[in-house]
């Protein structure tokens, strides 16, 4: 019997890099193709870290599912993140513990500003 997970409601202003595919890999694995709000909801799970890092993957997977990822892109995605995940995890646990935010309450007008630059402000964060 698959556990049974909570509903994941991610925040408007939630700061994602969409898909995380290395470069190399783009154009197998678009930055921003079908998968993307399963990669934005894996985003932020990987961020809040309320759950264990495997049931993070898991829901990622099954998201994926749901948006009916074709079987191969979807295996493939799936056991990247499950084979490499866990350097993101560490360093979203570590940004954390710095005191680094990832919801904005305030947006660029500058469509050019970096996120190393926009995040030195505190009060753009909710």
């Amino acid at each position: 019997t698959p556990k049974r997970y909570k509903a994941v409601n991610v925040p408007k202003g939630f700061v994602t890099d969409l898909t995380s595919a290395p470069r190399a890999f783009w154009s197998l694995v678009p930055r921003t193709g079908v998968y993307l709000h399963a990669a934005i909801v894996h985003d932020f799970l990987y961020w809040e870290q309320a759950i264990s890092r495997e049931d993070a993957d898991e829901i990622f997977n099954f998201a994926m599912t749901d948006l009916k990822v074709g079987d191969m892109i979807r295996s493939t995605i799936y056991s990247a993140v499950k084979l490499a995940g866990g350097a993101s995890w560490n360093a979203n646990n570590q940004a954390k513990l710095e005191g680094e935010k990832r919801v904005l309450k305030d947006f660029p007008d500058d469509p050019m500003t970096t996120w190393t630059d926009w995040k030195k402000v505190s009060s753009r964060f909710a």
